[in-house]
């Protein structure tokens, strides 16, 4: 197995000389990453003594072995002492460490291989599931060498000011990414980084169509890469369905091909404009996080994420129950919210509770399977159009968007447009919202 003798030894070494570099190096690396299991020992104690502000030396180092039991599994003191002489400075303390660092990756990328290739063999699980495994395991490695350190409240005030700074100079900017719906982005202040957003709705209130229309909105305004998930519909079926929005097109003639001259103009104009926004769509079915994140991380210039919908995917591995399947993919996306950077739009069906009761607005109890949905969250938002239920409603054409949670500001409900035959939801003008 890879690794380095002398480099194990020389970051001993460094600290016995000078113990100060133990906050560089336990940056870089821990017991579990030096190979000779003497090591291990040894900058286990010495990490107990620096925390209690010992000093470390040959001396005070065996004593702390013994005390603790592990003075013989170190090696004893001619061994201690060895170590001592290998270096005779501290100054490439943490070059020492990325050696050491680097050993260890290779060690368990090596033993991620064999458990992948015994895997393989053994055939218990199909091939998909097989290339999802391999993909988590070599993650699972990446994840864990990123050490994020602290940040000081002074560095974070600056960029907490230079913010503030931007929105003097421009108040009418959204803060985060946009919408494209004013009232909307008005009250959650535009799709925030690394938030999970949760878009729920009973069947036909047109939660494909909300989410189709951010997505459109967001990769015009933003010129970055919007990422589309979409488990129920093909890619062409989804297309179809964005180009009848932005053109204006009745759905149903674009389905059945009964255009006319001005809907092949319509079409060709807000063909135009969508090839140029930069729109991936996968139609994969019943996919899982973990293959999400493996096709993500290869998007360059990424801004947004939409999942249409929950209840489809799936989780990566075995789970009693829907409900305990449902809270680990809940969990997951907003882990890949926040470590992608980047707004994370997840559409989810409701539960019947609407359909139970006078007033048929949803509620945060309506999320089907799981509570883990509501609590990882930071924004939900519910769509309700009255017109669904009650066909002489005076608020024909008005859909609602019911803000149930606001992690980073106030509940709200905002009113937008509605075109059916479009599939399309629209900003409305002030007058028609007041009118509603």
């Amino acid at each position: 197995m890879p690794f380095s003798l002398e480099a194990e030894q020389s970051v001993l070494g460094s600290i016995m000389i000078d113990p100060s570099g133990m906050d560089s190096i336990a940056a870089l690396i821990s017991r579990d990453d030096f190979y000779l299991p003497e090591h291990a020992e040894i900058f286990s104690a010495m990490q107990s003594m620096y925390v209690k502000s010992k000093n470390i030396d040959v001396v005070t180092l065996i004593d702390e072995l013994v005390v603790s039991g592990t003075y013989d599994e170190a090696g004893g003191n001619a061994y201690l002492k060895l170590i001592a002489e290998t270096v005779p400075t501290a100054a490439n303390a943490v070059d020492y460490a990325k050696i050491v660092r680097d050993k260890a990756i290779l060690r368990q990328l090596i033993e991620a291989g064999e458990d992948i290739v015994e895997a393989a063999y053994t055939g218990e699980d199909g091939a998909e599931q097989l290339v999802e495994y391999a993909e988590s395991k070599i993650f699972r490695i990446a994840e864990g060498r990123e050490n994020k350190n602290f940040v000081h409240i002074r560095d974070a005030l600056i960029q907490v000011y230079e913010r503030l700074k931007l929105l003097k100079e421009n108040p009418e900017a959204v803060k985060g990414t946009p919408t494209g719906f004013n009232a909307l982005d008005s009250v959650i202040v535009g799709l925030g980084k690394s938030d999970l957003v949760l878009v729920g709705a009973r069947p036909g209130m047109g939660k494909t169509s909300f989410a189709m229309n951010i997505a459109t909105a967001s990769a015009i305004a933003t010129k970055k890469t919007v990422c589309v998930f979409n488990l129920e519909m093909s890619a062409e079926q989804l297309a179809n369905r964005m180009l009848s929005s932005e053109a204006q097109v009745d759905s149903y003639k674009m389905r059945s091909g009964q255009l006319d001259n001005d809907d092949w103009e319509a079409i060709a104009y807000a063909s135009s404009r969508l090839s140029e926004a930069d729109i991936l769509i996968d139609d994969t079915p019943g996919i899982s996080v973990t293959a999400m994140k493996s096709k993500l991380r290869r998007v360059k210039n990424l801004g947004l994420v939409v999942i249409d919908y929950l209840g489809l995917m799936q989780g990566d591995g075995h789970k009693d129950n829907r409900v305990q399947e449902v809270s680990e993919i809940s969990r997951s996306l907003k882990l890949l919210a926040k470590e992608l950077n980047v707004p994370v739009i997840c559409c989810a069906q409701l539960s019947r509770g609407p359909e139970n009761r006078p007033d048929k607005r949803p509620m945060l109890s309506d999320l089907r399977d799981s509570g883990a949905i509501e609590q990882d969250a930071d924004v939900v938002m519910f769509l309700y159009r009255d017109e669904y239920y009650k066909e002489d409603t005076p608020a024909q054409s008005i859909a609602e968007v019911i803000i149930a949670k606001n992690r980073h500001g106030s509940l709200d409900k905002v009113k937008l447009g509605w075109i059916g035959r479009f599939t399309k939801f629209t900003n409305l003008a002030p007058g028609d919202e007041a009118a509603q």
